[in-house]
């Protein structure tokens, strides 16, 4: 139970993976030594597009900023499937056209319901 074979074909990624990290934290290492470390009090201030801060950044954001947020990632996703079958679009035939325009149905009507629900106004 103690004696794990490697299979010789990760030995070269293992490898590469600890030239990498070797890499990163000789890095930081080596960063920390050379930069100049001379903090003063504008320098360690939070800093935000060059505007200052007026107010506490833990503000509590709106749900309709959370609900847009969430419709765009499902329907950017969604979009994101179309592409596999624009690529096989001349393969897939008559059927693989149906599958799609059902889909599309299906897309648009939750969009036409997100719209309707007022999901989408920004007020």
């Amino acid at each position: 139970m103690g004696n794990i074979a490697i299979p010789e074909n990760y030995i070269p990624i293992l490898v590469f993976i600890g030239i990498a990290l070797a890499f990163a934290a000789g890095s930081l290492l080596v960063g920390s030594f050379i930069r100049p470390s001379r903090p003063y009090r504008a320098k360690l201030a939070p800093y935000e597009s060059g505007s200052p801060l007026f107010s506490d950044a833990r503000i509590q954001f709106p749900m309709r900023y959370y609900i847009i947020a969430m419709l765009f990632v499902i329907f950017d996703i969604e979009i994101i499937f179309m592409i596999p079958w624009a690529i096989r679009f001349q393969s897939l035939g008559l059927l693989g056209l149906i599958e799609m325009l059902v889909f599309i149905t299906i897309l648009l009507a939750g969009f036409w319901y997100a719209w309707k629900k007022g999901a989408l106004e920004w007020d």
